[in-house]
């Protein structure tokens, strides 16, 4: 076989194996629409709510989300900045944070990324003043989540509002067949059509004192359910016995 043939083979073969190597994850299929699948995501939209509800940070907490459902290798939030954007701190922020009119406050807007899955969308208003100057130069200059750059002065949490955006299910979905026989939602072979955003928290950090150092808004995407569906794909029937001879 000429050479040339040889190699263009040989490529042919290998670019398949190269880009298998380049991302060892396939991609996920699309939910199920049926009503297992829609507990399922309930369940773990509810799971995720109760983790972040539970920890002082956000980002450590998608960090084990992320390595749990094997989003990305490695499992690890970025924070993607956001440039160009700049919301001042409203009044009742300001009094959140407790400082007066005139303090300054900053503001970083960022992606959560898990690999190439944005987990959250964050804003943030944060007091310069009651950072130290190699955070608030970190903050500046990098992509580094404000809960790791700030982890040093362990920080508490205190969840102001958390709601669940989107739910599978309707409202009051488990009294709704025993009321009126009205059925739930159950597609088969039809997707899950889930929303960009499924979850919103706002909270402030404080140092142990109690002092405030910042206000955050952070809205999860459909993309903490960017893995395969847990529900098991159907079986098919067992072969009858062979007949004895």
């Amino acid at each position: 076989m000429p050479p040339a043939i040889r190699s263009a083979l040989a490529a042919s073969f290998l670019s398949p194996l190269a880009c298998l190597a380049a991302d060892q994850r396939p991609a996920a299929q699309p939910w199920s629409g049926d009503y297992v699948t829609r507990l399922e995501a309930l369940a773990l939209l509810q799971t995720l709510n109760a983790e972040l509800l539970s920890a002082d940070s956000a980002t450590l907490t998608l960090d084990r989300w992320c390595a749990t459902h094997k989003l990305a290798e490695p499992a690890r939030i970025i924070a993607e900045r956001v440039s160009g954007t700049d919301e001042p701190p409203t009044p009742e922020q300001r009094q959140i944070l407790a400082v007066g009119p005139n303090e300054p406050v900053r503001f970083r807007r960022v992606r959560l990324k898990c690999g190439d899955h944005v987990l959250s969308e964050a804003q943030n208003w944060y007091v310069p003043a009651r950072l130290t100057p190699a955070m608030n130069a970190t903050l500046d200059t990098t992509d580094t989540a404000f809960g790791r750059v700030v982890k040093p002065l362990d920080f508490r949490r205190r969840t102001l509002s958390s709601k669940l955006l989107w739910s599978p299910l309707p409202e009051n979905w488990e009294m709704r067949a025993a009321n009126d026989n009205t059925p739930l939602p159950a597609e088969p072979g039809a997707p899950l059509d889930i929303p960009r955003h499924v979850l919103q928290h706002r909270a402030v950090l404080t140092l142990p004192d109690g002092t405030p150092i910042s206000q955050v808004t952070e809205t999860y995407t459909a993309d903490v359910l960017a893995f395969p569906d847990p529900q098991p794909p159907p079986q098919p029937p067992p072969s009858p016995p062979a007949p004895n001879k």
